[in-house]
């Protein structure tokens, strides 16, 4: 079970998601108030554990800024978190290739929704396009262009999806999830991993140590998914 602590905006919140297990620790440049710089990320970054990937949240559509951002944050992955743009995937993937850096790229499902014709088609194209073979499902509200809600999706309304997904893709499920219901989710779902902000914070963009505990050491609990 890969297992991302995302929203990380300071040294003692990242290292400590580090030391508890975490895969991966996740910066968002994105407009939040959890927003962090460049530099800032970098500064972090340099601290963590080699084996600890370090990932950015971008809702940019420009490939150039997005690719010198995760070179000057010391990144191993760029998340693109401003919905599926093609385009822009085909003109970032050869950027952060030549780096080193990986992709995850974010599909919304629409909290509400009994189903997603938008994520399938989303999946399906992602696939064939080859340049990642890891999408992050995360709910968001209405029209609005991204996720980071801290609202989960309907999760039975996507088993079918997660289950069937095109070979070769991992699907990693954020969107609401908490220590609470981290272990229902991965059981209704069987995803690649799990990502989480908000809910194991102590208040906005500060983490709860006992929260970050609780949610990996239930991740790490749950029934082994499909690889």
């Amino acid at each position: 079970m890969w297992i991302k602590i995302c929203g990380n905006t300071n040294l003692e919140d990242a290292k400590l998601a580090a030391e508890l297990g975490a895969d991966a620790v996740g910066f968002i440049f994105a407009v939040s108030k959890r927003q962090v710089t460049a530099a800032q990320a970098a500064g972090i970054a340099r601290e963590l554990p080699e084996n600890v990937e370090r990932v950015g949240v971008f809702d940019s559509h420009d490939a150039q800024e997005i690719a010198r951002a995760a070179q000057e944050a010391r990144l191993n992955a760029v998340q693109l978190h401003g919905g599926f743009d093609e385009p822009l995937l085909r003109q970032v993937a050869p950027l952060l290739a030549a780096t080193g850096t990986h992709i995850i790229q974010t599909l919304h499902w629409n909290v509400g929704s009994q189903q997603s014709e938008e994520v399938v088609a989303g999946l399906a194209r992602i696939a064939v396009l080859g340049v990642t073979d890891r999408v992050l499902i995360d709910s968001k509200v209405g029209t609005s262009p991204s996720g980071g809600t801290g609202i989960a999706f309907d999760w039975a309304a996507a088993r079918d999806l997660f289950a069937y997904a095109p070979a070769g893709l991992r699907i990693i499920v954020a969107g609401g999830l908490k220590p609470g219901n981290v272990t229902e989710a991965i059981a209704e779902l069987a995803p690649y991993g799990v990502d989480v902000s908000s809910g194991v914070e102590a208040s906005v963009g500060r983490k709860d140590p006992d929260k970050v505990a609780q949610f990996i050491q239930n991740a790490r609990r749950s029934a082994t998914p499909k690889s």
